[in-house]
């Protein structure tokens, strides 16, 4: 599916463009927005990487990943980033991530965010299953996913090698009948 677009009241999903780097650097450059990700804060250079990679994945056939944008609509500027990369390994399901720019945080747009990607995935995307990671000390991430209505279901230990130490992650996820139960 090329192009993606998918929107709520506030923000939008699209395709990234080459333009987009500052304002993705932005998030994966910070300190603050990494923190509980599993990568360390990248550089230029390696944020250029990423959108082009994004970039080029965006057409291939068939698709597998969708890294994309996250626009606010009224000032229409990146605010944030998802991305839903099908797993070879299941049928039908996908993982999920998403990060947004700090001075974004805490007015719900996460909760949006994670809606928009569940939506794409089960309604567009006909997935069956979609879940994702999340580091045990991050709870405004758990706050988030339950409030979508993900079900936490349990933990990989050891998972992530962040900072010279390897870090547990937390496993949020949901099946398309949740929902379709929760869109009625």
């Amino acid at each position: 599916m090329y192009p993606v677009k998918r929107s709520s009241s506030r923000l939008e999903l699209r395709e990234l463009v080459p333009e987009d780097v500052d304002a993705v650097l932005a998030i994966y450059g910070s300190p603050e927005a990494t923190e509980h990700l599993s990568f360390e804060p990248r550089t230029r250079g390696q944020v250029d990487q990423i959108v082009e990679r994004s970039i080029a994945s965006a057409t291939t056939e068939p698709r597998s990943e969708y890294a994309l944008a996250l626009i606010e609509r009224h000032r229409r500027e990146l605010i944030g980033f998802g991305r839903l990369a099908l797993d070879p390994h299941q049928q039908r399901a996908a993982t999920f991530g998403f990060a947004l720019r700090p001075d974004t945080w805490g007015v719900g747009y996460g909760l949006e965010t994670v809606r928009l990607l569940l939506g794409f995935g089960f309604e567009d995307l006909g997935l069956h299953r979609i879940w994702g990671a999340r580091s045990p000390l991050n709870e405004a991430s758990a706050k988030t996913m339950a409030a979508a209505g993900m079900v936490e279901e349990g933990t990989i230990r050891s998972h992530i090698m962040k900072a010279g130490r390897w870090r547990d992650s937390v496993v949020h996820a949901m099946l398309d009948d949740e929902w379709r139960s929760l869109c009625r």
